[in-house]
């Protein structure tokens, strides 16, 4: 479901722009506007998550999608030598 608020809502449904780099039927990937790193690439699932501490069983088919997009970017991107996934939750996340 898109929420018309969310930032991340808005890049999914392309109504934002963004460099997508990877996207599936439940995932989306594109750089950070603001990158903190040398490789920094934010993935996204399509439907609205308010938060990590919401995800249920429902979210697991978009987890693994999640997991496997994350696996091919750094390939793609040439992250042989490894690389880190990151969520926050909450405030002090």
């Amino acid at each position: 479901m898109l929420e018309t608020t969310c930032l991340f809502c808005r890049i999914a449904a392309r109504e934002e722009p963004a460099e997508i780099l990877h996207a599936t039927s439940s995932v989306v990937a594109f750089r950070d506007a603001s990158p903190r790193a040398p490789t920094h690439i934010l993935l996204i699932p399509r439907e609205h998550v308010d938060s990590a501490a919401e995800l249920t069983e429902h979210h697991a088919g978009m987890l693994a999608d999640l997991m496997q997009s994350a696996a091919h970017l750094a390939k793609t991107e040439g992250l042989d030598g490894g690389y880190r996934l990151v969520t926050n939750v909450g405030p002090h996340g």
